[in-house]
């Protein structure tokens, strides 16, 4: 989406936003890419280092196949699809699928407790959940108080009370029409971490991905190139690691790897990075320094890319960046109501520590006054403010539409 340009601020002056009035993430990140040669998708590594590699064709055609699951079950448009299940193909088969059939997926994060699980799929009214066998156990006793739950799949085989996820594809039709969904159309709920009182459900509609492309293609230096390859230690449930990573970069027709450790260890991230060849990483600031802390070796790692966002890095880690990888890291700034808003790009402009960056092409950023959302003199204390309409915006908070309200300053 973005356009080449010599500097920051040519490449303000010619971009545009590119918004059709139909859009279906599903058909954008699979389906196109389908046609032709077999291209690889995703990069499925095992805890063995062994590596399975699916291609676009295999995800257009699983992912019909689930979406004729969903509808034989009796899900219908709107209905609410969750994913409880640690980077796999499984993740990204179900948001897929559901994308398609113009449903609503809701991820969740593998290590929630019982409680965070209960909040969350009651307060979506979640009808289908797809997990694993250690996701079930942590299901089970919530099932009385989950009315709205009425079919459960484990990718591990049945289980009681639950089907199996692979046998259901098996015999599903690969013939499927995906919805004719348009860009507002509610594709995804992402709940806030809740450190102030409970989640909040944030809706997105189908041009979240679209919003998100300027911030990704800014910090990953005009992403894609050839030979590009994505990876990110950060759980596909997410933004972070659904829209920041595998979902751009299926856009773009770019493989992602999948490998998500049970406990992150510097070592093996270096060794899993070189083996595959990835080229653009997507590393949160904790991970950045336990590898600067282990003194981890980047051995046979040639990043292209790597960018970060959360917390501020500090000119000590930027500096650690530099040595280790021969690379500026990008940092970005985002919610998961509008996300990567703000973004460093070495290329473009000089990375300050400190400074996370300067607006995203496509995004109208200031520091505002928080009662009336006006824009402040240089030197004023405020808070961040996006102006809408934005793409990368959500739609509102799930059910709850005081929250919403209070978001929002002036006009």
């Amino acid at each position: 989406m973005l356009p080449q340009a010599a500097s920051y601020e040519a490449l303000v002056r010619a971009f545009t936003w590119q918004i059709p009035e139909r859009y279906n993430i599903g058909v954008d990140v699979c389906d196109r890419h389908a046609a032709g040669a077999p291209r690889p998708a995703i990069i499925v590594e095992t805890e063995r280092d062994e590596a399975r590699i699916y291609t676009f064709h295999d995800l257009a055609r699983l992912t019909n196949r689930l979406a004729n699951v969903f509808g034989a079950l009796g899900l219908g448009r709107g209905d609410r699809v969750a994913v409880l299940l640690p980077q796999s193909v499984e993740v990204a088969l179900t948001h897929i699928a559901a994308f398609k059939a113009g449903l609503v997926s809701v991820p969740l994060f593998a290590l929630f407790g019982e409680e965070a699980l209960r909040f969350r799929l009651a307060d979506s009214g979640t009808r289908l959940l797809v997990t694993d066998r250690e996701g079930l156990t942590k299901i089970a006793p919530l099932r009385p108080a989950l009315p709205d739950l009425t079919h459960v799949l484990c990718i591990e085989g049945e289980e009681e009370g639950a089907a199996d996820f692979h046998t259901l594809l098996e015999k599903a039709s690969e013939s499927f029409t995906p919805a004719a969904t348009g860009p507002d159309d509610p594709a995804i709920i992402i709940y806030t971490s809740g450190t102030t009182g409970q989640p909040k459900g944030a809706l997105h509609g189908h041009r979240i991905l679209l919003g998100h492309l300027p911030g990704v293609e800014l910090t990953h230096d005009f992403f894609p190139q050839p030979g590009d390859r994505f990876w990110t230690p950060a759980d596909w449930a997410w933004i972070g690691g659904l829209f920041d990573v595998l979902m751009p970069a299926l856009h773009h027709g770019i493989p992602v790897v999948a490998r998500r450790f049970a406990k992150f260890d510097p070592e093996r991230a270096m060794a899993l990075m070189a083996r595959h060849g990835v080229r653009n990483v997507f590393l949160p600031p904790t991970a950045l320094k336990l590898m600067r802390q282990a003194n981890a070796r980047a051995e046979g790692v040639r990043l292209r890319t790597l960018a970060s966002g959360g917390e501020s890095l500090g000119e000590e880690l930027l500096d650690w960046g530099h040595a280790t990888f021969g690379l500026t890291i990008n940092e970005f700034y985002g919610q998961t109501e509008c996300n990567i808003v703000v973004g460093n790009s070495a290329p473009l402009f000089p990375v300050r520590p400190g400074a996370m960056g300067r607006a995203v092409p496509g995004h109208r950023v200031a520091i505002v006054d928080p009662a009336t959302g006006t824009p402040l003199p240089p030197g004023e204390l405020g808070v961040i403010g996006i102006a809408r309409p934005d793409p990368v915006m959500f739609l509102g908070y799930w059910n709850n539409p005081e929250a919403t309200a209070r978001k929002f300053a002036g006009p």
